[in-house]
């Protein structure tokens, strides 16, 4: 073979590994990609829920404060209200996507004696025109998370200080009191399952920014296992109740020591909510090591 063949044999040779490595990044920039777009699609759904529960207890609020509410009309919307006439003191709840404002009204009324109002009560039925959240699971904000850093409280021999990476900018301070029932090694860079919205807590003087759900009897306490596959920032659902988590549970509400004695394992060792399976939807369920027939907590 010639000096000139040989120089383009190597050649044809040099494009087909550049061609070759130029594909496998493709591959790898489009699986990056891929991954990415997930987690934002994820953060974009749950800052969506989180914005329309904190819509609706804003309506809440400004009606039982005697604020009337209106839809902002297009200017369609507004022809056909005052070709109508349409009564302008009914107050108008917004049942769609349509930003919600506090009614301007433009003369004083004259005074009426309004009635006793009553404490509106969390049952899913409209109060006062709003539509109060069902006090059920739904409301609970439980997401997978990861604990990237774990040691016991330096002020506290019973209770772990945890680091916990729940697919947000940045890992969770959480305070447990597992000490006595779970090895320090079984904590390390494990998966657990986080509920995310209680208001925080300071714990022997570090503040705890979520808990750590356990199955748990009077004398074993055992932390529940997401399913394989599972990443953190995934959402936990629970089958036949749709999730609509508050942004942050009033602890006045008792929302969660509501729920909670309906939450345990069953005799196939899967949490559930009032016989309900917990799980990540397209990976599986929540599930305990060995208690059934506990309480989730």
């Amino acid at each position: 073979m010639s000096t000139l063949e040989l120089i383009v044999a190597n050649n044809k040779r040099n494009e087909a590994i550049i061609k070759s490595i130029a594909a496998e990044l493709a591959v790898m920039r489009g699986e990056l990609f891929a991954r990415k777009k997930k987690q934002v699609q994820q953060e974009n759904f749950l800052l969506k829920q989180q914005v329309e529960t904190a819509k609706q207890q804003l309506i809440a609020l400004e009606l039982a404060h005697g604020k009337k509410q209106i839809s902002l009309p297009s200017t369609r919307g507004l022809c056909t209200e005052a070709s109508s006439g349409l009564n302008s003191n009914t107050a108008a709840t917004s049942t769609s996507a349509s930003p919600v404002a506090p009614a301007i009204e433009n003369e004083k009324a004259p005074k009426e004696k309004k009635p006793k109002k009553e404490k509106p009560i969390n049952t899913g039925n409209a109060v006062n025109g709003a539509v109060e959240l069902p006090v059920d699971v739904g409301r609970l904000d439980m997401r997978v998370g990861k604990i990237i850093e774990v040691d016991r409280h330096p002020d506290a021999d019973s209770l772990y200080l945890e680091k916990i990476d729940c697919g947000e900018a940045q890992p969770r301070t959480v305070v447990s009191g597992l000490v006595k029932y779970v090895p320090l090694e079984q904590m390390r860079n494990r998966l657990v399952v986080v509920l995310c919205n209680l208001k925080p807590a300071k714990m022997r003087g570090v503040t705890s920014e979520a808990m750590v759900m356990c199955a748990s009897s009077p004398d074993k306490v055992e932390v529940l296992s997401p399913p394989a596959g599972a990443a953190p920032g995934d959402l936990v659902h629970c089958e036949g109740y749709t999730r609509q988590p508050d942004a942050q549970l009033n602890p006045k509400k008792k929302v969660f020591e509501t729920c909670a004695p309906d939450l345990k394992t069953n005799e196939e060792l899967i949490a559930c909510y009032k016989g309900a399976a917990l799980h990540v939807p397209g990976k599986g369920n929540i599930v305990a090591h060995t208690l059934k027939n506990v309480n989730v907590k």
